[in-house]
């Protein structure tokens, strides 16, 4: 189909920002329960409640999906959607009290706002009521919005050659898979927040990245740097790569398993380099729907939304806290 978030039925997106300390959370709601699973890619991984998304796992739906900056503080921000999904009886079901499901990631946007201050509670409530209100029919916001508010990519020499990142959203359709002429609708969101650069998918064109100075629009190749034995020394800050694949095709929880791994394909098409020790990847596939569908074929079909929906967070940013983006160039 082309850019934007397609709409799901039984799937809302919020977001909620501090636009002065630069950092957001992005909040996937499912008030009636989403199929999940995950694949992770990275070896800097925040993360809270990814297990019960694991085949075999006594829970079977999960009810919201949370993306944060502020590293792993950031987690906080889905005790927030489980406070209001609880106020609404939305939850796994243990005869006590129903639970909210609220698996969470993070990325790491500290070093370009306020390191103090940082994705709560009251922020994941806050982006929670906005998806809950939000017009499924509407374009999901992109750029500098939600966990994309503090999101760079091309750090191998640090901020100050870095760019802007942030949301993107793309989406494919596939045909479903009994003969019908339905259409299978596969949505992909990222916030990027890559220590890599990001190419364009059809010429292979750095687009955003490490820059050769920091008054400079020419881009240093992070990869071929490293190649002639530039290398980050000591810690410095985490990056990562959020993906959400979300479809209203009817998937099991190894047929969700086996579309996160395809979909995460698309990362290095348009990620150099990808899945670094110093990123925290991780790919969610959301299913929510009735439809059959051959999964194969979706996850074919995701893995090209994840590649153009990772190539938007950066062309949709614009710049901010001293670090350029590709629309102030635009």
């Amino acid at each position: 189909m082309g850019a934007g978030f397609g709409a799901i039925p039984g799937l809302r997106i919020g977001h909620a920002q501090d636009e002065s300390a630069l950092t957001g959370c992005t909040v996937l709601l499912c008030e009636r329960g989403a199929v999940a699973a995950c694949d992770v890619r990275g070896g800097a991984v925040g993360e809270r409640e990814i297990e019960p998304l694991r085949p075999g796992h006594i829970v079977e739906h999960i009810h919201a999906l949370v993306f944060a900056g502020g590293s792993a503080f950031g987690l906080d921000s889905a005790g927030g959607v489980m406070q209001w999904c609880e106020e609404r009886g939305i939850g796994f079901d243990t005869g006590v009290v129903k639970v909210p499901i609220v698996p969470a990631v993070i990325l790491f946007d500290l070093r370009i706002g306020d390191p103090k201050r940082r994705p709560d509670a009251g922020m994941g409530y806050m982006a929670t009521e906005a998806a809950a209100q939000a017009d499924i029919n509407a374009p999901v916001a992109e750029g500098n919005v939600g966990a994309g508010t503090g999101a760079t990519v091309g750090k191998l020499f640090g901020m100050e050659r870095a760019m802007k990142a942030g949301i993107g959203c793309w989406t494919e359709e596939v045909a479903a898979a009994d003969g019908s002429g339905k259409r299978l609708r596969i949505s992909a969101l990222a916030a990027v927040n890559a220590f890599g650069d990001v190419r364009d998918l059809e010429t292979g064109n750095i687009i955003a990245g490490a820059r050769a100075s920091s008054d400079s629009r020419d881009f240093a190749d992070t990869a071929a740097s490293m190649r002639r034995g530039v290398h980050r020394k000591g810690f410095e800050d985490p990056n990562t790569v959020l993906v959400a694949v979300a479809t209203n095709a009817a998937l099991t929880k190894h047929e969700a398993q086996r579309l996160a791994t395809m979909a995460a394909t698309g990362m290095p098409r348009v990620i150099s380099p990808a899945h670094t020790r110093f990123d925290g990847d991780v790919v969610f596939a959301l299913s929510v729907g009735e439809l059959p569908a051959d999964v194969n074929a979706l996850g074919a079909a995701a893995a090209d939304a994840v590649a153009h929906a990772i190539a938007r967070g950066a062309t949709q940013a614009v710049g901010v806290g001293g670090v350029p983006g590709l629309r102030d160039w635009q």
